[in-house]
């Protein structure tokens, strides 16, 4: 007997903490309702309220997940003194500030608010509310996308704001008065906004500041004040890096026997302006960096004249004394990168990259092997620097006759065929690789057509890789046809080369100019596709459309609302029941 109560007894302590745990209930069908709101303080849409507590009730226990991050508020507050907390079936904030006086405020949860069991979030989560007399009801709606489509692409992490005309900041220095996110296909909609003129901007905000950090986020900018007093709609953002930091020289020392300068940026065009420049003068970059050598001068320094310019278009101008000095420090020893693996139909375009300038080249000791034991001695003037100035790029150009086989052709370099402007020679033997095609099997012919009438136009073929293949500069036409080379899949992308520069250009906020444009190609029967499929000995022709002939730009859609009268969509949508 004794023994029978103490099992009963050890049943029923197993049995009470059974039901005092809570926990997922075991088998059935897995949990995917959304929790349900049943009750906010205050009334969604409610007018002349100024909380300072919010309270949202649900059909069940929920938790809260990253709020300072999901839950987007319009217009901004203070988020940093907000706190959110989530008990039982509740979510609870308090703003601890006070509100703004005749102004509409929107608190969208996104999916900041989750079911304990499955983390199923609540869906269409808004509230609104006024501390004025009525609720603001305009709206800024469009699309973000990126000049250069990422691998991803669905779109996450982007924003776009709305900053008052006469704020001092910018979407590169603080956040903005009305925020929203784009959906995964870059859509995004600013709603109940207060009639006004503002600045409008789109980021890719990766740490979540609700700003764009200019050296490292892509961003956009509208480059003229927007009056809002109706709704404006269709508004296109794209999306690029620009870093427009002032361009400058941080450091400059002397290093060993060089000299170096570091720049706070990478500089896209360097000029040197010396009289000893090529001959005794010379110079290598290495991203923010440069640095000098002189084969003579030794403690002492010359007077030169140093123009940069950064990729928006900001220069640098100076003269600078170059000091050389007697040292005993260890010279850097000579390295080559070359473009090894290439493919050719005529000629080898070998490129060959030291990390010092050369200023001699062995050429008893440069030559091509092929068929095991065949070889070409490579003549000097199939060589030739890529910059005039710049002793580091060095450019082969080597015709391989028709008569011989289409097989791989090996550019070999012995030990000390290179010195450098240092005196040193490369240490070890440097072989580089190239594949002859047989032009049997090449595509035939790839005719672009671009619909546009703007020129100048670069017009690049890619690879899956995104590696431009074949370019072109088209100044007088929108035609091109690209031959020779093999069958695969591709893409093709249009610039806008507004500066006939040869190269994209980024956009300048300080200057108010916009990125260059950007157009690829994509499939008619599906636009989510920009792959060219083509194949050997095939002709084909593709149409690049442009904004021009398929959407107006963010100007164009602002003029005409100036012109037309835009009927504002009537039905309600209520996210939030009273």
């Amino acid at each position: 007997m004794k023994l029978l109560t103490q099992i009963l007894s050890l049943l029923i302590i197993i049995l009470l903490i059974s039901c005092a745990k809570q926990s997922t209930p075991m088998g059935g069908d897995k949990d995917e309702t959304p929790p349900k709101l049943v009750s906010v303080k205050p009334i969604n849409e409610s007018t002349n309220v100024s909380p300072q507590t919010i309270e949202l009730e649900f059909d069940e226990f929920i938790k809260i997940d990253n709020p300072n991050k999901q839950i987007i508020i319009t217009p901004k507050i203070k988020k940093d003194e907000m706190v959110v907390t989530a008990i039982k079936n509740k979510v609870v904030i308090k703003l601890n500030q006070d509100l703004e006086e005749n102004t509409t405020y929107v608190f969208n949860f996104q999916k900041s608010i989750q079911d304990i069991t499955e983390s199923n979030p609540a869906e269409n989560l808004k509230l609104v509310f006024s501390t004025g007399d009525k609720i603001d009801s305009l709206k800024f709606s469009g699309k973000v996308s990126y000049v250069f489509p990422p691998k991803d692409k669905f779109m996450k992490d982007v924003l776009v704001g709305l900053y008052e005309k006469n704020d001092t900041t910018d979407v590169l220095t603080a956040p903005p008065y009305y925020i929203a996110a784009t959906d995964s296909s870059g859509n995004f909609e600013i709603t109940n906004i207060k009639a006004g003129d503002y600045r409008a901007y789109a980021w890719f905000d990766s740490n979540n500041s609700l700003k764009a950090e200019e050296k490292s986020e892509p961003y956009a900018f509208y480059g003229d004040t927007i009056t809002i007093d109706k709704d404006v709609e269709n508004i296109n953002f794209m999306l690029s890096k620009a870093d427009i930091s002032d361009l400058k020289i941080n450091r400059s020392s002397t290093i060993g026997e060089n000299f170096d300068i570091v720049l706070s940026k990478f500089p896209t065009d360097i000029t040197i302006e010396h009289e000893d420049l090529g001959k005794k003068l010379f110079y290598r970059q290495n991203e923010k960096n440069i640095r000098f050598y002189h084969t003579e001068i030794r403690n002492d320094s010359i007077k030169t004249r140093v123009s940069l310019k950064d990729s928006v278009g900001f220069k640098l101008d100076t003269l600078i004394y170059l000091t050389f000095e007697e040292s005993e420090r260890n010279k850097e020893k000579l390295e080559t990168t070359t473009n090894s693996g290439s493919n050719f139909l005529k000629n080898i375009k070998a490129e060959y990259t030291f990390n010092k300038p050369i200023t001699d080249i062995n050429l008893d000791s440069l030559y091509i092997k092929f068929d095991t034991a065949s070889t070409i001695q490579i003549k000097k003037e199939w060589i030739y620097l890529k910059d005039s100035a710049n002793y580091t790029k060095l450019l082969m150009d080597i015709p391989i006759l028709d008569t011989l086989p289409n097989t791989t052709y090996t550019i070999y370099a012995a030990d000390s065929t290179f010195k450098d402007v240092e005196g040193l020679y490369n240490e070890k033997k440097v072989e580089a690789s190239y594949k002859k095609l047989n032009p049997e099997t090449l595509v035939t012919s790839l005719d672009v057509v671009v619909d546009t009438e703007f020129r100048p136009l670069l017009i690049q073929l890619l690879d899956k890789s995104g590696k431009v293949i074949k370019e072109v500069l088209k100044e007088d036409t929108n035609k091109h046809s690209f031959t020779d080379f093999e069958a695969g899949t591709y893409n093709l992308r249009v610039i806008f080369d507004e500066n006939k520069n040869k190269r994209w250009d980024p956009s300048n906020m300080r200057q108010n100019r916009q990125a260059e444009k950007v157009f690829y190609y994509k499939n008619p029967t599906d636009i989510t596709s920009m792959d060219i499929i083509i194949k050997g000995g095939w002709t084909n022709d593709i149409v690049v459309l442009t904004s021009n002939s398929t959407e107006k730009t963010s100007e164009e859609n602002i003029e005409q609302d100036k012109t037309e009268e835009i009927i504002p969509d009537t039905e309600e949508n209520e996210l939030l029941r009273r």
